[in-house]
């Protein structure tokens, strides 16, 4: 049994990420010591390296844990596709270094630019992602996306990052103040509208994921100040508490 703190040294993934793992319900830990502590197994491990390659895939966590706690989950078919995806990183490394090298040697310019090329690397995630992505919320969403230009994506994520700025405007209420309810309505409904059907359930697992640290944190707070993902995950639960 390892402690969340060794599990975290080992892997990479912070004590505070895993933890939101365990609340959230993608990873739990095996046991508790007398202290309370998390202890992880080697089961759990690797379900966690089951859990890193859905993200180098860039699969959110919702839909993660839906793959994995299907019953039709093939864990040999996931890390079949580590091991080529970790190989294809490491072709693309090694032409970097390769180029560096020359450039470093030759005491000048390459104007050849192929080994920052990541199509193949790009392609490969693509059908990785294809092959899981099974869920009626990332089907929905590849539609929606594919029915847009790619100007018109940006602009769909610059104002759902407005809606955050909005957040960071409110702070100096209550969460569950009218206007910040009215609010999380928008943002509920904008998720609906541009990507897939945003449930309260969903909605409600989006708000933990806001405020439990790492880019999506980072990236709310950016857009409305600090707090502001706190604030809006504080103003989803008692949203998603009064729809109960």
């Amino acid at each position: 049994m390892m402690t969340v703190k060794e599990v975290s040294e080992l892997t990479g993934v912070s004590v505070r990420t895993l933890q939101y793992y365990d609340r959230i319900g993608l990873l739990h830990p095996d046991a508790r010591s007398e202290a309370g502590y998390r202890l992880y197994d080697d089961t759990a491990l690797e379900t966690l390296q089951q859990i890193l390659l859905f993200r180098e895939l860039e699969f959110p966590l919702r839909q993660i844990q839906d793959i994995i706690t299907s019953p039709d989950y093939d864990k040999s078919k996931a890390f079949a596709q580590q091991i080529t995806l970790l190989t294809l990183q490491k072709e693309r490394l090694e032409r970097l270094i390769r180029f560096a090298q020359g450039i470093q040697a030759k005491g000048g310019t390459d104007m050849d630019f192929t080994a920052f090329d990541r199509s193949k690397l790009d392609e490969y995630a693509k059908r990785a992602k294809e092959a899981w992505g099974n869920t009626k919320e990332y089907q929905e969403t590849v539609e929606k996306q594919a029915a847009r230009t790619e100007a018109e994506n940006d602009r769909v994520i610059r104002d759902f990052m407005r809606l955050f700025t909005e957040f960071g405007g409110m702070r100096d209420m209550q969460p569950d103040a009218e206007p910040v309810q009215q609010q999380v309505k928008r943002l509920q409904d904008y998720i609906t509208a541009h990507w897939y059907t945003c449930t309260d359930q969903i909605l409600q697992g989006l708000g933990q994921m806001y405020a439990a640290g790492g880019e999506f944190t980072e990236n709310i707070d950016r857009a409305g100040g600090e707090g502001t993902a706190a604030f809006t995950a504080a103003a989803i639960a008692a949203y998603c508490a009064k729809a109960q």
